[in-house]
């Protein structure tokens, strides 16, 4: 992945334009084949069978089809892997196949709400999405420099198509007339900063998994995990907690340092520069960014935990499947899960969260009128930070154990206590009177 900053120079020094998009998709295919090699074809097949619809079909009827279409695809990767290589952690093309179908997934309500727009028939989803909507399909070089791009196409961060085609056509710093929209910041930094911070986040990954290993290290794939052997289980509970927290932030060091790593790649051209506002000041570097580490590890809430881990995906799921299913999050986590794969621990964890949201509505409503004195580090926005991270690691166990027994296995040893609080918070709870407002 470290490769994808001399590539990054290369797209800095390139001219604005056609040439630019090209060598994107030239980039992103040496990539692939460097990483996956033949089997970079299911992204060249998946690209080009989407930009066929979106060519052939009315808006109406693609608007149905390339999401189905994007989703049994990387449904059968799944299940592939799954079948040949069961609880397995090789790299294939499923990876890519994931970042891809949130970007085609994506630029379909892109171009639909450009339809609507155009037509004079918005909805609400497509009017809150309105800064992302295209006029009219991308060419075909442009499409597959956006799909291709070397700095998103293995492990994201899958930003919408305006942010991609904005830094290769210059039209991020300069305006029509070729002036620039503002005093134009330096790229060294932003991304030198996300290339260090990816090497720590590795070294942690790497010497801390290896002492809190949440698998077994001589056969991860096969023998029972660490924390649930019986040796580990009959230790106190407290000690497994803490084990399995320790083990589960460290496992997070990995995402971190990929995320990182093509945050940097994509600074390094401007991809990841949000532009100036309009008085020609700086917005920031946020455009790439997958991921806030400090506010994620302190997160108060699911909304903020959700927020602040793979942000872009987070973006993906919110503008294009909760909004456009009246805010179902059955149906958003749902098709998270379904998204990742489907080992029963990914559907476990994600079904499982909305347990966390009801409670959490219900707590801001009922608890946090009488007991929030306002600010994140009061005492009681300490007792939400503590109560998400207990729930949230919990939670997640599942997700990283994968298998059904052992995932179970992971619940049944810390008792269900996870499930039981919640449910019984909700119950309790949400039997008390609603406070009334303040007066202003």
């Amino acid at each position: 992945m470290f490769l994808c900053y001399p590539l990054g120079m290369i797209m800095l020094a390139l001219p604005y334009g056609k040439i630019k998009h090209a060598f994107s998709f030239l980039l992103g295919a040496f990539l692939l084949q460097a990483t996956i090699g033949k089997q970079w074809i299911h992204q060249m097949i998946t690209s080009l069978a989407c930009y066929a619809m979106f060519v052939y079909l009315p808006p109406a009827l693609y608007k149905k089809i390339v999401p189905i279409f994007l989703i049994a695809y990387c449904t059968v990767g799944h299940l592939h892997r799954q079948y040949i290589n069961y609880l397995g952690y090789d790299l294939d093309f499923t990876g890519p196949q994931m970042v891809i179908t949130i970007k085609l997934y994506a630029m379909t309500y892109n171009l639909y709400d450009g339809y609507l727009f155009s037509k004079g028939k918005e909805d609400r989803a497509a009017k809150k999405c309105a800064p992302f909507s295209l006029s009219e399909l991308p060419g075909i070089v442009e499409y597959l420099g956006y799909t291709f791009n070397f700095a998103t196409v293995l492990a994201g961060p899958a930003y919408e198509y305006k942010t991609y085609a904005n830094a290769c056509d210059g039209n991020l710093l300069y305006t029509a007339e070729k002036k620039p929209r503002g005093k134009i910041p330096g790229s060294i930094w932003p991304a030198l900063k996300c290339l260090l911070t990816s090497i720590i986040c590795l070294g942690l990954y790497v010497v801390g998994s290896a002492k809190f290993p949440l698998l077994d290290p001589a056969d991860p794939q096969n023998a029972t995990p660490v924390i649930i052997t019986e040796e580990f289980l009959a230790k106190p509970w407290i000690y497994r907690y803490f084990y399995m927290w320790v083990a589960l932030f460290f496992i997070r060091q990995r995402y971190y340092f990929a995320w990182k790593n093509a945050e940097g790649a994509n600074n390094i051209w401007y991809a990841g520069f949000e532009g100036f506002d309009k008085d020609g000041k700086v917005k920031g570097w946020e455009n790439a960014c997958n991921v806030r580490i400090f506010e994620f590890e302190t997160a108060p809430n699911v909304k903020t935990l959700s927020a602040m881990w793979n942000m872009k995906t987070a973006n993906w799921l919110g503008r294009y499947v909760y909004m456009r299913t009246n805010g179902s999050l059955v149906a958003t986590y749902g098709l998270s899960a379904f998204w990742h794969g489907f080992y029963p621990g990914y559907y476990m964890f994600f079904l499982s969260v909305p347990l966390m949201t009801f409670c959490e509505r219900v707590g801001r409503k009922k608890l946090s009128p009488i007991f929030s004195t306002g600010g994140k580090w009061t005492p009681w926005g300490i007792v939400t930070i503590l109560s998400t991270s207990f729930l949230a690691e919990y939670m997640v166990v599942a997700f990283q154990l994968l298998a059904y027994d052992w995932a179970v296995a992971g619940w049944k040893s810390h008792y269900f206590s996870g499930h039981i609080l919640c449910f019984a918070f909700y119950a309790l709870v949400s039997q008390l009177p609603t406070p009334k407002k303040k007066e202003a």
